[in-house]
């Protein structure tokens, strides 16, 4: 297990500690596998895990690290599969905070997930077919799916190798997405006489230990004559599209010219997927080269996509370009307020900026769409004083007396900045308790009697 220890301590004036504290443990460990001695790093005694009520609070439903409060440690909970946990993003982490009570402190926990090699690439077709005239140039290009593999890093796609080469070579370079385009350059003339169809197996390997891999079949039909391909007229497409988009609407539309006549100058359009996602949400008009939208867009999903166009002629040439589609956020999502910890009492001799509640305020927007604000309602001795990124926390502002209000409804709403703003608001409801700070009063300062 990897195991790297950061901590960070900060202590307020109102009486609250924040700490941060960050570990890197492997995926698929064993279910009560060691995360840390979380007592230990942050120099709390284990006791005061107990007596302060020691839990984990998280945003997510899943919670795969749970808290040993009497030994003070953080274990693995359930099984932590990367891929499932983050996809392709890196890096993975858990992000938690543990609470404690009496007084209150609350300690921010990063846990990174680091990857293994548990899986093989992976072709999404077992077989490809080309069609290829036998006229086709030396040096003609044709472009292959890339496979996937869903580790990172090191342990994701590595390499490709093609066999045989008698007549083709494989070409690989670096895009700037940082991933390979493969390529098959024809190297040797194709004559359709002496070979009708060719059969090559593309192999892909991983960079991990052991070193796993993945196949894919490619057939060639060798076709007669047709000595033009198409060409697009751009090799990257750009478009930018809002994430309120209906379906149907129109993208982008690409163009590919092909000097031929008749047949082999009629141009096919096609979308090469990489993945699932991108074959749900848009679709290209193979006759007239737009690309429209078929499913739904979410900014905070994806803000991007890049999808791989194939323009071909009825003879088999084809051409590649790119559509690099940008997602444009809009303000559909109000702030979330969570009540990470909250007294019900607080007696009214307390003290000046005595935490009451802590609140946690996500907003998954972007940009202006996502900047946050907090406020509660005027007159009442409260305040929000924000402790960190997203944190709030509310104090006393002024003295309290039962005698003058024994509750108080405390209304906490939160706006968003953008256009038009969405809000929420949550009200809190705070006994205020007795304590022996009146003597008892005559209801007259002197009495006279006559016997």
């Amino acid at each position: 297990m990897k195991r790297q220890v950061t901590l960070f301590l900060f202590i307020f004036s109102f009486g609250l500690v924040i700490g941060q504290v960050s570990y890197t443990i492997s995926e698929e460990m064993p279910k009560g596998s060691l995360v840390g001695n979380i007592a230990h790093d942050l120099g709390v005694n284990a006791k005061r895990f107990i007596s302060g009520k020691a839990r984990i609070y998280t945003r997510d439903s899943n919670e795969y690290v749970e808290l040993n409060r009497e030994r003070g440690l953080l274990l693995v909970k359930e099984r932590i599969d990367r891929e499932a946990l983050c996809k392709q993003t890196t890096p993975c982490a858990l992000h938690f905070q543990i609470i404690l009570e009496n007084p209150m402190e609350f300690y921010t926990i990063t846990v990174q997930i680091a990857d293994i090699n548990d899986n093989a690439p992976l072709f999404k077709n077992n077989e490809v077919v080309f069609k290829i005239s036998e006229s086709a140039v030396i040096g003609a290009i044709f472009v292959l799916e890339k496979a996937v593999d869903l580790d990172v890093g090191i342990n994701s796609v590595h390499g490709y190798e093609l066999k045989p080469t008698d007549n083709f070579a494989l070409k690989l370079h670096n895009n700037p997405h940082d991933n390979k385009n493969v390529e098959m350059v024809l190297q040797k003339p194709l004559d359709r006489e002496k070979q009708e169809q060719i059969n090559l197996v593309l192999t892909a390997v991983d960079g991990g230990e052991p070193q796993m891999s993945g196949t894919m079949l490619i057939v060639i039909t060798v076709l007669d004559a047709n000595d033009n391909a198409p060409v697009f007229t751009q090799k990257t497409y750009k478009a930018a599209v809002t994430e309120n988009s209906p379906k149907g609407t129109v993208v982008a539309t690409v163009t590919a010219s092909d000097a031929d006549e008749g047949s082999n100058s009629k141009i096919t359009y096609s979308i090469t997927y990489e993945n699932e996602d991108e074959s749900r949400i848009f679709d290209i008009n193979k006759e007239n080269g737009e690309v429209m939208l078929t499913g739904n867009l979410d900014f905070e999903e994806s803000r991007n996509y890049q999808l791989n166009l194939v323009a071909s002629d009825d003879g088999g040439l084809i051409d590649s370009s790119k559509l690099i589609v940008d997602v444009e956020d809009t303000n559909d999502n109000s702030p979330e307020i969570n009540i990470m910890s909250k007294s019900n009492v607080i007696a009214e001799n307390a003290e000046l900026n005595t935490v009451v509640t802590m609140i946690n305020i996500e907003d998954r927007d972007a940009g202006e769409n996502g900047k946050v604000r907090c406020y509660i309602s005027q007159n009442i001795p409260f305040m929000l004083k924000s402790s960190t990124s997203n944190f709030y926390s509310l104090v006393t502002d002024s003295e309290l007396d039962r005698e003058r209000a024994s509750e108080y409804n405390i209304t906490v709403s939160c706006s968003d900045e953008g256009v038009p703003s969405l809000s929420s608001s949550v009200t809190l409801t705070l006994q205020i308790s007795d304590v022996n700070d009146n003597a008892p009063v005559f209801e007259r300062s002197s009495y006279e009697a006559y016997i």
